[in-house]
This record gives C-alpha cells, structure tokens and sequence, in this order.
C-alpha cells in the first residue's frame, strides 16, 4: 500500500470527546469500504489552508467504513487543529493512508502512559495488547476529568486496567513509582506531552529488558549551531550536492529540481523517509526507534544529517 497516496473523504460525524477536543469521523463520499489499517496508525489531514497534520486513528482497525481522530483545539498552534475545528458534518477532506511508527510489538506484557490528547492512538493499542492474552495496563493523565478524552468509555471496557490520573487535583504524576517493578519483557508506550515521553524514558533506563515506545506529534528541539556542511549523493538522480549549516537535505533536494515527498518538515510523520546507501547518520527524528537508527538503513531527510563526509541515498 502505497501510503503517500491521497483519497477524498467527507466528515460523516464530529463530537465532543474532553475540553477542547473533538472527534471527527471520516468516510468515503460513495460509502466504499477505507484501506484496511493497524493498532497504532495514524494518517495525514491536507486541510484547505494547504497545510498538513498528523493525527492517530482512535476507531476499530476492524471497521473500515470510517476513519475516526481526535482533535484538540490549540488556538496557540500552527492553525491545523484550529482549521478542522471550524468544519461541520459534510465538509470534504484529503488525508493520506495510514502509515504506522508505533504498532504494538510482540511482549511478555505491556504498559500504555497517555497524557491528555495522547490518548487517541490507545483505543485501538489496548483492544490490541488484550487479544494477546498478555497481561496488560494504561495510565491516563489529564488535568481534570473535563479533559481526559475516553476515560469514561475505556474505564467500561477494560475496568481496572485503566487508571486515570488528575494531575489538576492529585498533583504529579509519580512514574517512578509506577513504573518501578515492571516485568522483564514489557514493552511501556507513551504518547502526550514532550514532559510526560520524557519522564517515562527515564522512569524505564533503570529496569532491565524493559523496552519504551514512543509517539511524538511534536518536534523535538535541536540545537543546530554545530552543524558541518556535508556532501550527499542521490543514487537516483545522479546528483552531487551539498548540504550546507541551517539547511535540510529535503530543502536542497527539492531546490535541485528532485520529486520528494514530504508533510510536516519537522521529522515527526515518516512520510519523507528515505534509503540510506552508505554514509553515517545523525538523526534527529522522533520516529525511529534506537535499533532502527544504529541499523542505518533509512532516515527522515528533513530533519536528519549526514555527520560525515559523505552520504548516499537511494533519492
């Protein structure tokens, strides 16, 4: 399945699911059945303004006559979520098909942390982790119960093995805490807030063989004032160039007239990843894993560098 495809979709349905965030449901204009899709997927929004977002599918992969998303509304954001919140049911919409950077791996047990609007991957990921048969366990937070977005229905569902956390009235959330004693062979996945990835990566560096999954929709920052310009092949093309401080191979490519395909310019969708031929990589993503960067087989050429001499890719 070719995943930079577009398809033409109408809002069927939109909700209020928390405070500020709204489910959308999406389908196709003739009723056809949408391309089939797994735990942990999400698909790209072409909105009217031209620009481009990424939200995680929250439906049932087993139910394709709809896509369903959850959006909050950021008024402080880059307008995407502002945009969709303004549509009402009939509006038409492109989205590209769903792309997966955090399916559900195979695992002893598993534990899911989601923060606010980092929900919405988990729906799906939880109905996942349970038809494994292996023990498993979700940690909400949310500033009150207002803003925590499925709570009431996962809690139906799954009953105690959902705990959802008010941060607004309970204070912090103590990971450490939670997080101490998790089993060898558990994979822990997060989503939410840049804070809440962050303290959940170092609640896990001490446990052995406990692997964490992350989902970014939010870049990650980085400090550029050490790039070295670099030179990168394009195998393809039969172009030389080169690459200099400041700049992306992405933008340098495109300038030279080479056909990419790319969404949110910030290293958190996967939709420009590229073969690497050879050469050393500094990425700079926040959707690779760690095996999959020291393996060196592809990047995201609009974020990542080459941090050698030479780079050759498959562009």
């Amino acid at each position: 399945m070719n995943t930079n495809e577009t398809i033409d979709v109408v809002l069927r349905e939109r909700r209020t699911v928390a405070r500020d965030i709204d489910e959308f449901t999406l389908a196709r204009p003739d009723g056809v059945p949408l391309p089939p899709w797994e735990a942990g997927a999400h698909i790209d929004v072409l909105l009217d303004t031209g620009a481009e977002r990424q939200y995680s599918l929250c439906s049932d992969p087993a139910d394709v006559s709809v896509y369903r998303i959850a959006v909050l509304r950021e008024p402080g954001g880059r307008g995407g979520s502002v945009r969709l919140h303004e549509l009402s049911p009939g509006a038409s919409l492109s989205i590209r098909l769903p792309r997966n950077h955090f399916p559900l791996v195979r695992a002893l047990g598993y534990v899911f942390v989601a923060g606010g609007v980092g929900i919405t991957p988990m729906p799906a990921l939880l109905s996942a982790a349970a038809r494994t048969g292996r023990p498993w366990r979700l940690i909400l937070t949310a500033h009150s119960p207002e803003t925590a977005a499925y709570a009431t229905e996962l809690r139906s569902v799954h009953g105690d093995a959902v705990t959802v956390h008010h941060s607004g009235a309970a204070g912090r959330l103590d990971l450490g805490a939670l997080l101490a004693g998790t089993a060898r062979g558990t994979a822990v996945y997060v989503c939410g807030p840049a804070g809440l990835i962050d303290a959940v990566e170092s609640a896990c560096a001490p446990l052995p063989a406990v692997d964490v999954f992350t989902e970014r929709f939010v870049a990650t920052t980085t400090d550029s004032a050490d790039d070295i310009p670099f030179e990168v092949s394009l195998a393809n093309s039969g172009l030389v160039l080169t690459v200099p401080p400041g700049r992306s191979i992405l933008d340098i490519a495109e300038e030279h007239g080479v056909v990419t395909v790319s969404s949110c310019r910030e290293g958190t969708c996967g939709t420009c990843e590229t073969s690497v031929v050879s050469g050393e990589i500094e990425h700079r993503d926040a959707i690779l894993s760690s095996q999959e960067r020291a393996e060196g087989e592809t990047m995201m050429i609009c974020v990542s560098r080459g941090c050698g001499a030479r780079l050759v890719l498959e562009l």
